[in-house]
């Protein structure tokens, strides 16, 4: 190791730290492309070409014009999973409230807004009370 100094050691722990999180920073703003449903096709393919192409360019820009929406992107997506896990965990684990009452009051829930008929609502009434 008299060769290689501590310095020259640091130095490069330093430029693979950055070259990692550059990678991180690329593969972010790609798959935030992708997930963005404001973009249309053409979109997503200039802004994927700005940055495949001109990666460093491409990666500043994107993260001055579209940064923000980047976050708010994230934040609906965590949202949506955790929804989506407190639901599959309801149903899995079997809610509290979730016998022939709580249905029957959805199903009234849903007449009252019109959304059903009341023959609709009368089938899945005798279906619940069956």
């Amino acid at each position: 190791m008299d060769d290689y100094p501590l310095l020259n050691f640091f130095w490069t722990m330093l430029w693979f730290f950055l070259w990692v999180m550059w990678f991180f920073l690329l593969f972010k703003v790609i798959t935030d492309i992708f997930r963005d449903h404001t973009l249309g096709g053409w979109g997503k393919a200039g802004w994927l070409i700005l940055v495949l192409v001109l990666p460093f360019l491409g990666i500043f820009v994107y993260l001055i014009a579209r940064g923000r929406s980047m976050h708010e992107r994230d934040r609906k997506q965590a949202e949506e999973q955790q929804a989506a896990f407190r639901a599959y965990v309801q149903q899995t684990a079997g809610a509290a409230g979730s016998g022939s009452a709580d249905e029957l009051h959805k199903l009234s829930a849903l007449k009252d807004k019109g959304d059903i008929t009341q023959e609709e609502f009368d089938r899945a009434k005798a279906k619940i009370l069956a």
